[in-house]
């Protein structure tokens, strides 16, 4: 049969081989990896992950065989600890951010995870089947956002973990289960009858459920497949006037992915991943990192941070409706608003998990603060992740004016997070639920995944 960009897509998930990941993909997704088993962790903690974890134990019944983040000794189904898991990487927006906008790592790491413990001893897959299959999940994410431009800003409709992360989980699990070519054009289909959440819930408790399901319904695809259930095998290609995948994007205009031979360069080659410093969606880091530089400025002006000396603060942002949020009132609103992740870095000196506790959130102080903001959207200030600024520009009474400017944050794939920050970060965030010797497990098993017999052990 003719070639399709469907069937290509399927081709490559079957053809791709571990000896095609280069050293420095190996390296990137080892690191998304561990940050996204720390984020995870931490996220266990949460009480949006209590709500999904109590809905999966209370109302299913089923095989428990799949460990859940955070829980010593709480199992549940495959596609179930997939989906707890996935909702407690995105709790507190503290996971990975790649470009086009997306978060991919939480959509594909649970179900990997769970998958890997649901197979029989025999069949388990090693390490180095694990770390392809990520990167199977990973590179199908990557280029079907490719497909339109309207994914290279940051999104208006649909949350976009929840449309390619979808695609991304089924991919991958259909990778790691060996599935054949047939088996993984159909798990793409079906993933796709699955995918799609709304940005209108966005900042709200529903948010973190998008990660949760993409990695869970991505999961349910692959094995629906495997059990013989059969999609649209052209659900990836533009047929007009029937929509497949191309139902998520107004322009559309997809392209095979070929079948990689002696060498393939995975999109993680050409583009990193961006890590989070702090639990909040990505756009708040650049204004965190510019209210920090101008609250310097200040303080060598005055000798210490006084508010009263404040007459106006500006923020210079992208237009972003969803995270142009005044006065927020909750945690997950408040990790979505430029203007409270701004005041509190000038308030406190730095932005953490602490930041959106409900008396953090509530102080007088920052609300006379959150009171002075004024928004501002310079035209050259797109809202694109690899093009925006975040300018904060402080008005005295004195007349004086101090500016703090970031156009690229520390943690930024132009500006990567050390692996001395990254394992702080890890063990910071592991500390929560996890002893300290097996905090060190968890790193040692991951840099080198390569050599693990198990990856179920992960």
């Amino acid at each position: 049969p003719e070639e399709t960009v469907t069937s290509s897509f399927a081709s490559f998930i079957h053809a791709v081989r571990p000896e095609h990941l280069s050293k420095t993909v190996r390296h990137r997704s080892k690191r998304m990896i561990l940050d996204s088993i720390g984020v995870g962790l931490v996220g266990s903690t949460t009480h949006v992950f209590d709500i999904a974890l109590r809905y999966c134990r209370e109302l299913y019944s089923s095989v428990a065989v799949s460990s859940v983040y955070g829980k010593p000794g709480v199992k549940l189904s495959p596609t179930l600890a997939a989906f707890t898991n996935g909702v407690a990487t995105h709790s507190m927006d503290f996971d990975d951010t790649w470009h086009p906008a997306t978060h991919p790592s939480g959509a594909v790491l649970p179900a990997l995870l769970a998958a890997s413990q649901m197979l029989p001893p025999s069949t388990k897959p090693n390490g180095m089947d694990f770390l392809l299959a990520f990167n199977v999940g990973l590179e199908v994410q990557g280029r079907l956002m490719h497909f339109s431009t309207e994914t290279h800003n940051i999104p208006k409709r649909f949350h976009p973990p929840s449309v390619v992360g979808t695609m991304g989980s089924a991919a991958a699990t259909a990778k790691l289960l060996s599935l054949s070519m047939a088996q993984c054009t159909h798990a793409l289909g079906i993933a796709a009858s699955l995918a799609g959440a709304p940005m209108a819930n966005a900042a709200t408790q529903a948010k973190p459920l998008h990660i949760g399901n993409a990695t869970r319904l991505g999961l349910e695809a692959a094995l629906l497949a495997a059990r013989g259930m059969e999609a649209n095998p052209l659900i990836l290609d533009d047929i007009p006037g029937c929509s497949g995948f191309s139902a998520f994007y107004g322009i559309y205009q997809p392209k095979p992915l070929s079948t990689p031979s002696d060498h393939h360069e995975f999109l993680l080659e050409k583009q990193d991943i961006a890590f989070k410093c702090f639990p909040a969606h990505l756009g708040m880091h650049w204004v965190v990192d510019a209210a920090l530089s101008v609250r310097n400025l200040f303080i060598n002006y005055a000798g210490s941070f006084s508010p009263s000396l404040i007459r106006t603060i500006v923020l210079k942002i992208p237009v972003s409706k969803y995270i142009n949020r005044p006065f927020p009132s909750s945690e997950h609103q408040a990790r979505h608003s430029f203007q409270f992740n701004a005041c509190t870095a000038l308030l406190d000196g730095e932005v953490g998990l602490s930041s959106f506790s409900e008396s953090s959130i509530h102080r007088q102080e920052l609300r006379e603060l959150l009171d002075k903001v004024v928004v501002e959207h310079p035209e050259d200030n797109v809202a694109n992740f690899d093009k925006m600024y975040g300018e904060v520009a402080l008005l005295l009474h004195s007349g004086d004016v101090l500016t703090g400017k970031c156009d690229t944050f520390y943690g930024h794939w132009r500006k990567p997070l050390s692996k001395e920050s990254l394992l702080k970060k890890f063990r910071s965030n592991a500390s929560h639920v996890l002893p300290e010797e097996k905090i060190e497990t968890i790193i040692t098993m991951v840099d080198n995944l390569e050599k693990l017999s198990d990856s179920s052990q992960l």
